[in-house]
């Protein structure tokens, strides 16, 4: 049999881990160890020995809570603190999708976010999606991009949470976007990640072109961030979290030690290896085996 740790991540206040909780999971699995509380009524590690994998540990935990708003992860013991972080900005990092917010601003709001819609589904290229996009943004002034990040851009619960406890515990943070350095350049220094990528916009005369940015960042390049940062550092990818929301993030998700889908549809759930669906972005430091303690509070 393998060891494992089962996580179960709740919310103190609107969904608290309390006994009974407990007592369905322990009618499940006939091997747990011990349970660890790393945050009173939060969140919780239980050790356990099984022949399952961590996917069906974490699916069995699942629907033994079915019907409340606490989240199951299962990994290894081992190497459980990852040493790299790589993340998704729009809707992950972010609440907003900065494309649509940016055609919210010139009233085609409706028009742009189906398309986006449709890229977060996996129904349209990233190049296709970005080109639409793009033409339909063409002419839209640069003081309009610094309204929209200054008005309509707000951080997830949790994000420089998540960003400044790892980077204090020595990991490193990169924020990898299919949107635009504009505001991931803003974004990354706001909570603290050490490098930022995303896609130049080209302004002429200080309005958009409307022209696709080249190179355009999308799904392999992802990876690519994520394998080249392990042989700059000499890592392995078993030493990476990655988090995103989207089908652009498939293959990021795929490469990594632990890929985590964040408040996703079933696009991108089935490639991760852990799925948090109710909590907030520090879920992903207790599924590290962080203690509350430990966080670096925002």
């Amino acid at each position: 049999m393998n060891h494992f740790v089962l996580t179960l991540i709740g919310n103190a206040k609107s969904a608290p881990i309390e006994s009974i909780h407990l007592a369905k999971i322990y009618r499940n699995f006939a091997t747990i160890l011990k349970t660890d509380w790393l945050a009173e009524n939060e969140a919780c590690d239980i050790f356990l020995k099984t022949m399952l994998s961590t996917t069906n540990i974490a699916e069995k935990a699942r629907d033994a809570l079915s019907g409340t708003k606490i989240d199951t992860v299962c990994t290894p013991i081992n190497g459980r603190r990852k040493k790299i972080l790589i993340s998704d900005m729009d809707s992950t990092i972010i609440n907003q999708e900065c494309i649509d917010e940016l055609g919210d601003a010139v009233g085609l709001g409706s028009e742009i976010k189906e398309i986006t819609a449709s890229l977060v589904r996996g129904e349209v290229s990233v190049a296709d999606a970005m080109r639409k996009r793009l033409a339909m943004l063409k002419g839209m002034e640069y003081h309009l991009l610094e309204s929209v990040y200054n008005k309509r851009i707000s951080l997830k619960p949790g994000a420089q949470t998540l960003v400044q406890t790892m980077r204090h515990h020595g990991a490193f943070c990169t924020l990898v976007s299919g949107g635009f350095t504009f505001f991931t350049r803003r974004i990354a220094e706001r909570i603290g990640f050490h490098h930022h990528q995303g896609n130049e916009l080209v302004f002429e005369g200080g309005k958009l072109t409307g022209k696709i940015p080249e190179p355009l960042l999308g799904r392999s390049a992802k990876l690519n961030t994520l394998t080249s940062l392990c042989a700059e550092k000499g890592l392995q990818p078993s030493d990476v979290l990655a988090v995103g929301d989207g089908a652009n993030d498939i293959e990021m998700i795929k490469g990594a030690g632990l890929g985590v889908a964040f408040h996703n549809s079933n696009s991108l759930k089935k490639y991760a290896n852990a799925c948090i669906n109710h909590g907030d972005l520090t879920a992903l430091l207790y599924i590290q085996g962080f203690r509350k303690s430990e966080f670096v509070l925002s």
